[in-house]
């Protein structure tokens, strides 16, 4: 089971993925963030490389994607709120989209 990010580890963690655009989540324990690329396939591209590491970190993201645009939100269910595996996906997400 994923545990919950301590107070001070979420602070740390959290850190860089707020200064690369990442939010809380209004309503929950959750960071979001909005994608834009250049085109439907870019964004597409972009989706299928996240998919291949969300499947090897067995950690999924809720995304809802139009046309270039993919908006992305990061919590672990069975923790019920941000874990080390929310941060790791975020960062790569980043990373992936560079």
């Amino acid at each position: 089971m994923n545990l919950l990010l301590s107070d001070q580890d979420r602070t740390e963690a959290l850190a860089e993925c707020l200064n690369n655009g990442w939010s809380m989540h209004p309503d929950r324990d959750a960071i979001t963030k909005s994608f834009r690329f250049g085109n439907f396939i870019d964004t597409f591209g972009w989706m299928s490389k996240v998919a291949i590491w969300a499947e090897k970190l067995n950690h999924h993201p809720e995304w809802f994607n139009v046309y270039n645009r993919v908006e992305v939100t990061l919590s672990t269910h069975d923790a019920g709120g941000l874990s080390a595996l929310d941060v790791k996906l975020a960062e790569k997400m980043d990373q992936l989209a560079q």
